[in-house]
C-alpha cells in the first residue's frame, strides 16, 4: 500500500466520523426538544386531571345539595 492510498482512506474515515458526530448532535438536539415537549405535555395533562377532579367534586357537591333540597321539599309536602 502506498502512502497516498492510506491518506485517502484516513480522509474518508475522518469525513465519515465528522458526519456521524453531526448526526449525533442532531439527535441530541431532537432528543432535548422531545424531552421538553414531554414535560410540557405532562404538565398540561396534570392540569387537566386536576380540573377534571375538581369538576367531579363540584358536581358531587351540587348533586348532594340538590338531593338535600329535594328531601326538604318532600318533608314539607308530606307535612302539609
Amino acid at each position: 500500500m502506498d502512502n497516498e492510498f492510506i491518506l485517502k482512506q484516513f480522509e474518508e474515515i475522518e469525513t465519515k466520523v465528522e458526519n456521524l458526530i453531526n448526526v449525533c448532535k442532531s439527535f441530541e438536539t431532537t432528543n432535548l426538544e422531545l424531552k421538553n415537549k414531554i414535560e410540557r405535555l405532562e404538565g398540561e395533562l396534570q392540569g387537566k386531571v386536576e380540573a377534571e377532579n375538581n369538576y367531579t367534586k363540584e358536581r358531587a357537591l351540587i348533586r348532594s345539595k340538590i338531593d338535600s333540597l329535594l328531601g326538604k321539599l318532600e318533608d314539607i309536602t308530606d307535612a302539609g
